[in-house]
């Protein structure tokens, strides 16, 4: 079965204006929290790995996003994407600045390259493939943090070509995530949109297409930021999802980025926090394909929590709330 990220990506490249929005959901958390991603969610990292099975069985999400173990046991033995439209994605590094462990302070810390797996483990479940074996994955996340640091910017940029040119020449696919500095240096938070979106045109202006990713992820740090990097760069952008909040905060999100030139969208704990998640991701398509607005994306919601017999955390009311102040522009 073809995927649907490689028909999107396609008629993306083929044509901007073809509509095409892709959803990913970063189901990743436990190699940047460890125990703590499960935040009495789920009551182990089995049960977790069974809801993102439903997800994709539901097959509304374009990409999986998870840890290397996690699609070892999804991807490579139980082979779950084997006739199925999702594309399963690992990350294949995890920057210091993507630590969240409880007590730790390495999120606030100047970020340093830093990857656990390796290629052959992401694309073949081992180190040692057998002659002629076909990779399970192909598709891998690299993330990125610049702070205006030189000594740790450049380490950054350095492993990233490393990553790239192994990636090409074993014929692996990624996207890459660029994050807003964990640790600024000299930066205002009002200089930070600006900084990123040139950090990224700059990185990408050294690299051929051969080996570039296939598309961004950054966070929305509002419609003119995100509207200049559209209009700048051929690269197909799209946003991050960052904290959970109300669904409409996260629908907003979603129409905004789509009204503002995005074509992709990686939502992580906006997902695993909800009350239903397959009901949720249903309404996350159904806005990304332009068929309905936020709002009624929230009523819809409440509605098939009512139909399913499962309370909702917030009231109608509150959960159409918008919360994030860049939505607000």
């Amino acid at each position: 079965m073809e995927k649907s990220l490689d028909r999107k990506l396609r008629a993306l490249r083929a044509d901007r204006g073809s509509g095409e929005f892709i959803i990913c959901y970063a189901a990743d958390p436990d190699i940047a929290l460890g125990v703590s991603s499960m935040a009495g969610l789920f009551p182990s990292l089995a049960a977790y790995r069974e809801h993102m099975e439903s997800l994709v069985r539901d097959a509304r999400l374009d990409v999986l996003l998870t840890s290397a173990s996690t699609m070892d046991d999804l991807g490579h033995r139980r082979r779950l994407f084997n006739g199925s439209p999702v594309t399963p994605a690992v990350r294949a590094n995890d920057t210091t600045d993507n630590w969240h462990v409880r007590h730790g302070a390495y999120d606030t810390s100047l970020s340093y390259p830093f990857s656990s797996s390796t290629l052959d483990e992401i694309r073949f479940g081992t180190l040692t493939p057998e002659e002629g074996a076909v990779p399970a994955v192909n598709l891998g996340l690299y993330s990125v943090t610049f702070n205006n640091d030189v000594k740790t910017d450049l380490q950054t940029l350095e492993r990233f070509r490393q990553f790239r040119v192994k990636a090409t020449r074993a014929g692996f696919r990624y996207f890459a995530e660029i994050f807003n500095p964990s640790a600024p240096v000299r930066l205002s938070p009002e200089d930070i949109p600006a900084f990123v979106n040139d950090c990224i045109s700059r990185m990408l202006a050294g690299l051929p297409d051969s080996s570039a990713p296939e598309f961004l992820k950054l966070a929305y740090n509002g419609p003119q930021h995100l509207e200049e990097l559209v209009a700048y760069t051929p690269a197909i952008i799209g946003v991050l999802g960052g904290s959970p909040s109300t669904s409409g905060d996260a629908f907003t999100l979603l129409y905004k980025a789509r009204k503002h030139g995005a074509h992709v969208a990686l939502f992580g704990r906006r997902i695993q926090t909800t009350e239903d998640p397959v009901s949720f991701v249903r309404l996350l398509r159904e806005v990304a394909d332009g068929n309905i607005a936020p709002d009624e994306a929230v009523r819809a919601y409440h509605g098939a929590l009512q139909a399913s017999g499962i309370a909702p955390k917030r009231s109608l009311e509150e959960d159409m709330k918008v919360v994030t102040p860049e939505l607000k522009l």
